[in-house]
């Protein structure tokens, strides 16, 4: 598995890039995709423009195929991580900022695949998948 980081923040995100890579490193596979880290401002342009939602999100994958049962090429598009996001919804949800990119990392990661979470079905399917690599990685709540 290859991941290309790009970070278009001025935070530092090479503790998180090390982080991602650990969460994937098992994956015997030639997938590759990028990861952007971006601001609350760059991520809510591309939510508006894209889902013309106007608010800040967490995290935006775009994959270049969306079913997950023809994905025939090694790449699989781009996941935006908002960095400032992450550490509000850590703050949040009780755990920690490593958990939270992990998990945002592997949640972008599987939108390109194919999962969703659409459905109260594939929500189950999609959630059990999450916490199954994050298991492996040692990432828990």
């Amino acid at each position: 598995m290859r991941i290309n980081f790009f970070n278009e923040t001025k935070e530092k995100t090479k503790e998180y890039e090390k982080l991602i890579k650990n969460v994937f490193k098992n994956f015997n596979n030639k997938k590759e995709f990028n990861i952007i880290f971006v601001s609350k401002e760059e991520i809510q342009k591309i939510n508006r423009e894209y889902r013309k939602i106007d608010k800040v999100t967490d995290v935006i994958s775009f994959a270049l195929c969306d079913d997950k049962d023809i994905i025939q090429t090694d790449e699989l598009g781009d996941i935006f991580i908002c960095v400032d996001r992450a550490i509000e919804q850590a703050d949040e949800y009780g755990h920690s900022v490593t958990r939270e990119m992990a998990f945002l990392a592997v949640h972008g990661y599987l939108h390109l695949c194919g999962y969703d979470h659409m459905t109260p079905e594939d929500e189950k399917i999609m959630f059990e998948k999450q916490d199954e690599i994050l298991n492996k990685a040692g990432i828990t709540r």
